[in-house]
């Protein structure tokens, strides 16, 4: 049984109750004087308090996916990462392993159950360089949809998270599968990242002077280098941004500012203005210029709105960005639109996210055109 499959939480869990219990009957019969009673006492204690512990962390993993295995666990995990050499005139994205849709029947087929790419995508103009992974619905290995285009969604995660949240944790490709199999939304391509394209800095998708460029491998390079690749039309039409946290700041900001790239942009528990912190360090240089257009109700209020839509979600208790959010509404303007999804509770985290993303897909899906 793998380090996050249930069944070992589940038994972890069980292993802690059962030994409570155990130190709790045989307690009296410990209780007397000598050195066997009090080594009883302690070793019981010590067992509980590991089982205990052991729960804990298990469902702490299992939540925030810290390892992947056993192995990654123990630091065992030996597989050595894969250089790629990216020639002049060469495809900006690499494909380095595949890998089925879990859970679905027959989904080793691509046919059945889509497929999941892992790639390096390697920025053109920018010379960033980032991992991502890349969800194909079923549809595109299906003969009848041969010469038919996708649209498609950049997903982020949040900062410091990794891209295997976005499958695992978030299900974003299990929850596209399921809605497009339900009619519910059209068939998507997903470009699953974190925003942390030049780690360990956060750079809030924003070109920092004389540092990364980050909102230019976003705004430009990755549709550019995924239409190159797949079935994807280079219209803002086809291309839509979601992503929670940092990740739906991004989203925000680069559908905000790059009408002509994408048409819809989806924040899920997003802020509205770039955090300045350690983690980020100097974004801008002094530059108030850049910071003004970082703040997206400082954009709104300021810069010409375009046509890109816009999806914002909040919650009544629990995060702490609803008034950011009624002000975000409030500022958007024709042509751009904004619709919301507001939970009576919900935290930052990742219960509350996948309470949103199927709602968030079905939008974004209506919103996008594949042709």
């Amino acid at each position: 049984m793998g380090l996050t499959s249930n069944k070992v939480l589940a038994l972890a869990a069980l292993l802690a109750v059962v030994l409570f219990a155990v130190t709790v009957w045989l307690w009296p019969r410990l209780a007397r004087g000598g050195w066997r009673p009090v080594l009883g006492r302690i070793g019981l204690l010590l067992a509980t308090q590991v089982a205990l512990f052991a729960s804990v962390g298990l469902a702490a993993n299992n939540y925030f996916l810290f390892y992947g295995s056993w192995a990654d666990l123990f630091g065992q995990e030996q597989e050595l990462g894969v250089v790629v050499d990216h020639s002049a005139g060469g495809k900006d994205i690499k494909v380095v392993g595949k890998q089925k849709l879990e859970g679905v029947p027959g989904g080793g087929h691509p046919a059945v159950g889509g497929q999941v790419q892992k790639v390096v995508v390697a920025g053109e103009t920018s010379k960033i360089d980032s991992p991502a992974y890349v969800y194909l619905p079923p549809e595109y290995f299906q003969p009848a949809y041969a010469k038919k285009t996708f649209p498609a969604a950049v997903v982020l995660t949040g900062y410091p998270g990794t891209a295997e949240n976005l499958l695992k944790g978030l299900k974003y490709p299990r929850t596209a599968y399921e809605q497009a199999k339900d009619k519910k939304m059209q068939p998507m391509i997903l470009v699953m990242m974190r925003p942390t394209v030049a780690p360990p800095r956060d750079t809030e998708c924003v070109d920092i002077p004389g540092g990364p460029q980050t909102e230019t491998f976003f705004a430009k390079d990755l549709p550019k280098a995924v239409s190159e690749t797949y079935r994807v039309g280079n219209a803002p039409r086809n291309w839509g941004f979601i992503g929670n946290s940092t990740g739906g700041y991004c989203a925000l900001k680069i559908a905000m500012h790059h009408p002509e790239q994408y048409a819809a942009g989806a924040g899920l528990s997003a802020y509205y203005k770039a955090a300045e912190d350690m983690t980020t360090g100097d974004l801008f240089h002094g530059d108030q210029r850049l910071r003004n257009r970082a703040n997206l109700l400082w954009s709104l209020d300021n810069l010409p709105q375009g046509q890109s839509a816009f999806l914002v979600t909040t919650s009544r208790k629990g995060e702490g960005n609803l008034q950011g959010t009624l002000s975000f509404i409030k500022k958007v303007k024709s042509p751009a639109r904004v619709s919301s999804i507001t939970l009576d509770s919900g935290g930052h985290n990742f219960n509350t996210w996948n309470r949103e993303i199927p709602p968030a897909l079905v939008w974004m899906s209506g919103r996008l055109s594949a042709a």
